[in-house]
């Protein structure tokens, strides 16, 4: 049913089945094509106008049948009738088919006749330019030096840039899709192939797929391509027999997928059986695209994936990609359950997609690879990019309120996906994860297909609870309330419907700990209007000698007194399971610092991030955290060091305007990485793991930006050998983001060339990114401006431009460059970046956010006020946000970092 609070399409007809079929495409020139969309409808009141979602389409006709005769009400009438009318509405993307005579409620038909266009654009049905690893077939479109693929991204209002359709995700349907395709390409879709017949031309074939299951049409996809694959079974048997499993690439790269391959199999079997619902298709493809804005996209049976979250080259890709792909091809593999087989009902529940698979993706990737430690790296990513946002006042709750379905594309963002999954580890925990699971596992068969269950089907599937459909957040509340026979709908609604988070803030007493909750702003001014809510808050204190007991206590006051708690040894927050900052009194901060030993490594991670964050907030100090971070001289654990590094890389990024200063803050990092540095070494050990190789990269580059001479000078020295071409093995690929960030930064121009033309020559795509990134760690502003010239040039595709962003924000000594170059060609900027809203508002966030001057925020402020922001819009206003945190941060702290440096030598 329509909202009031939802801009939705009128109810009065409802899809059921589409039958597509695009023809006539032209692989070159325009890129147009040719459709016919049959929609069998449900026409369910009197009306003479039906209207549907249309983008940068143009219709020919439009006509309304029925072989019964009475879908209109003049029964001596032909079977079909012509649209009268049909106009367009551009900005609600929406077609309206107007009709001479009133249609009366039945089983109808609605054939749509069109003509699109395959954009460049990265949704919609769209063009992807590469540069072919092996000959292509000479059926392949061809543009001078580049091939092209083309693929589809609908999710999530796009689908109505390729067809006019109902787009929207409780207007669910069954699809039959067909495409004229050259005979030397390969066409894919959500199905497997049902038939081949003979094309309008010798040179040329139909296509046709096997009907889909009851889906939403941002779940709607196809591609065509000079495609080959690697593929591999189930090891599980679904009804009677394996399921292949296959990832597809451009010719010349299948054998870089194996490992993607090997993951995405396995995955299908863990999650038949941890939900209980077997993998419901007859075939799982993953496709990797090149020219791709988002990581992934989650099409049912056709899995697109950009390329660095797929392709991993053996001997020359860096191993952490191994931990990305595995990760993102369970993420998407999840939605198979989550958001394909069981759809939120509308966007503002976009949380049920995207938190699920991040928390479920997670949970796979542990079960296969358990030495990778993944929970605590969860806790140094998700977390900390959850707190980050979610600290702002710029931030939206989980379940945010969406009017119009274009708005979607801004929300995709650390709330829906990392608060989300951080907040269902949080009650997974609580509840315990096989009664979490088990409530979860209800909740998908409760809503599988959007369907409503008859009795005999609740029966059936064991279900205590009527389903209605589409799923929604009180749906899933429901279901792990029966499981767990606890009320989570009463103490898990503020984390979903309430912005921010809390922090508890610990008072000691001779007997007692007292325990008090506000909303943490990292503004540190939170009002009273702005901390009403009262969150439930599992304390989980470990306490006694070596934090041996646990108190399983919450906090569902405002306050309160915890009695039998150890007050000289305690920790509150176990693992950092729940979702909250924690602010102890100095003298407890430093006991706990000098007690690393006792503590989990997810513990440790969470009391370097508080007290950074603590920092910030003004409810603790930069001077604490950094004779905090003394303690941690010793440390082993790369995920600790993760968070230790990136903290410190904040306080350095901040504090920049006195050069005393940032040289003290240079020495103190030196002092802190130098021993574990020196420690690893260069060279891997035989059969070393994962962590240990992860942990060299991270020291050496930890050390040797701050000027550790004798890691510098081994950089440099490496760095030449493989520049010159005397020994290309010279850097090892875990190493090579460290060592050439240092030997660009400390470097001239030919350091910088030799990176730029690597970048340019190698097939390798995460060597890619690696290249684009060290070029922003020049500090020669020339160079800078050449490296901005060169994102913006055909050599960087649009979705790798935020790479360079990134990198010279971090970029201390250059990044102003960044907005002087902004500033100065936002025209031609804004049109290069404009194809694409996400591309265009993460470009937008990671280019700006990192500025620690008022006064840049006001310039940013003033120069964006007579722009059209409307792209991004959110992401301006966290940009902003940022900047007045980080200002107020500056200005309060700066002098007393100056003097701690001073007394304790580093100045």
């Amino acid at each position: 049913m329509a909202s009031k609070d939802r801009d939705t399409l009128p109810d009065v007809a409802k899809p059921v089945h589409y039958d597509i079929s695009l023809f006539n495409l032209e692989l070159g020139g325009a890129w147009t094509y040719h459709g016919i969309v049959k929609i069998d409808l449900k026409v369910v009141s009197l009306t003479r106008e039906l209207v549907l979602n249309s983008k940068e389409i143009e219709v020919k006709s439009a006509e309304i049948s029925d072989p019964k005769g009475l879908f209109h009400s003049n029964a001596n009438s032909t079977l079909s009738l012509k649209a009268s009318n049909i106009s367009y509405d551009k900005s609600s993307e929406r077609v309206v088919f107007r009709f001479q005579e009133e249609i009366m409620p039945a089983d109808l038909t609605l054939t749509v006749s069109f003509i699109g266009t395959m954009n460049d654009s990265m949704a919609g049905f769209y063009r992807s330019k590469y540069k072919a690893a092996a000959a292509p077939d000479a059926d392949t479109p061809k543009d001078g030096e580049f091939h092209y693929m083309l693929s589809t991204q609908f999710e999530p209002c796009d689908a109505r840039r390729a067809i006019p359709c109902f787009d929207e995700p409780n207007r669910k349907a069954t699809f039959d899709f067909e495409i004229e395709v050259p005979k030397g390409l390969v066409a894919l879709s959500n199905m497997p192939v049902k038939a081949e017949r003979p094309g309008n031309r010798p040179e040329l074939n139909f296509v046709s797929f096997a009907r889909t299951p009851v889906m939403s049409t941002y779940l709607l996809a196809w591609a065509i391509g000079d495609f080959e694959y690697v593929e591999a079974r189930t090891e599980r048997k679904y009804n009677g027999k394996s399921i292949p499993v296959r990832v597809y690439t451009t010719r010349g790269l299948k054998e870089q997928a194996r490992f993607a391959l090997e993951c995405a199999h396995r995955t299908v079997d863990y999650f038949s059986e941890v939900f209980g619902i077997d993998y419901p298709l007859p075939k799982s493809d993953l496709l990797v695209v090149h020219e791709f804005a988002m990581g992934a996209m989650e099409n049912w049976g056709l899995v697109t994936y950009r390329t660095t979250r797929v392709l991993f080259d053996e001997g020359k890709s860096d191993v952490r990609c191994r931990n990305s792909i595995a990760y993102v091809v369970a993420h998407e593999l999840a939605h198979q359950w989550f958001g394909n087989l069981v759809t939120m009902d509308w966007w503002n529940e976009l949380w049920l997609n995207e938190g699920f698979a991040t928390w479920v993706g997670w949970l796979a990737v542990d079960h296969f690879y358990p030495e990778w430690n993944v929970w605590s790296q969860f806790v140094v990513e998700r977390f900390q990019n959850a707190f980050r946002l979610d600290s702002l006042r710029a931030s939206h709750p989980i379940e945010v309120p969406v009017k119009n379905a274009l708005e979607i594309d801004q929300i995709f963002d650390n709330i829906s996906y990392c608060k989300g999954s951080s907040v269902i580890r949080m009650l997974s925990g609580h509840l315990g994860q096989q009664t979490f699971l088990s409530g979860v596992a209800d909740y998908l068969k409760a809503h599988v297909y959007g369907k409503l269950l008859l009795p005999e089907q609740m029966k059936k599937r064991h279900l205590s609870f009527a389903p209605k459909g589409n799923a929604t957040t009180n749906d899933l509340w429901s279901a792990l309330s029966k499981a767990s026979k606890q009320d989570v709908s009463s103490f898990m609604d503020p984390w979903i419907r309430k912005i921010g988070f809390p922090v508890v803030t610990v008072t000691q007493e001779s007997d007692q700990i007292g325990v008090r909750q506000t909303r943490f702003l990292s503004t540190g001014d939170v009002k009273p209007e702005e901390d009403e809510t009262i969150w439930w808050i599992p304390l989980r204190i470990r306490t006694g000698s070596r934090l041996a007991s646990e108190d399983h206590r919450s906090l569902v006051y405002k306050s309160d007194a915890i009695q039998g708690v150890d007050d000289g040894f305690y920790k509150i927050n176990k693992d950092q399971s729940g979702f909250y900052r924690t602010n102890y009194p100095p003298d407890h901060l430093a006991r706990l610092g000098q007690s690393l030993d006792v503590l989990s490594t997810e513990d440790k991670i969470g009391l370097v991030g508080d007290a950074a964050a603590l920092a910030i907030s003004g409810d603790g100090t930069t001077t604490a955290v950094l004779t905090f971070l003394e303690a941690f001289k010793e440390e082993e654990n790369y995920l600790v060091w993760s968070q230790i590094s990136s903290s410190l890389a904040n306080i350095r990024s901040v504090f920049t305007a006195d050069e005393s200063t940032t040289a003290g803050l240079k020495s103190f990092t030196l002092k802190l990485s130098s021993r574990a540095a020196e420690s690893i070494g260069w060279e891997p050990k035989l059969d070393e793991n994962y962590l240990t190789g992860q942990l060299r990269r991270l020291l050496i580059g930890m050390a040797g930006n701050a000027g550790h001479s004798s890691i510098v000078a081994e950089a440099k020295r490496r760095f030449q050998l493989w520049a010159s071409g005397t020994d290309t093995n010279a850097i090892h690929p875990d190493l090579r983001s460290a060592v050439l960030a240092i030997a660009i930064s400390d470097g001239t121009r030919a350091e910088y060339e030799a990176v730029k033309e690597a970048y340019l020559q190698t097939e390798t795509v995460d060597c890619k990114v690696t290249y684009l990134a060290a070029l922003g760690h020049s500090q020669d502003p020339e160079l800078v401006n050449d490296y901005l010239d060169f994102i913006f040039s055909d050599n960087v595709a649009i979705q790798d431009i935020h790479t360079g962003a990134l990198s010279l924000a971090a970029n201390s000594k250059v990044r102003h460059l960044l907005w002087k170059y902004m500033k100065d060609r936002w025209e031609s900027v804004s049109a290069h970046l404009s194809s694409n809203n996400v591309v265009f508002q993460r470009f937008v966030k990671v280019g700006l956010s990192d500025y620690p001057d008022r006064w840049i925020g006001e310039d940013i402020e003033s120069f964006f006020k007579d722009k059209d922001t409307g792209p991004y819009a959110r992401g301006l206003v966290v940009v902003l946000d940022t900047i007045r945190t980080a200002s107020r941060y500056k200005e309060r702290d700066e002098q007393p970092v100056h003097e701690w440096l001073k007394t304790h030598g580093y100045v």
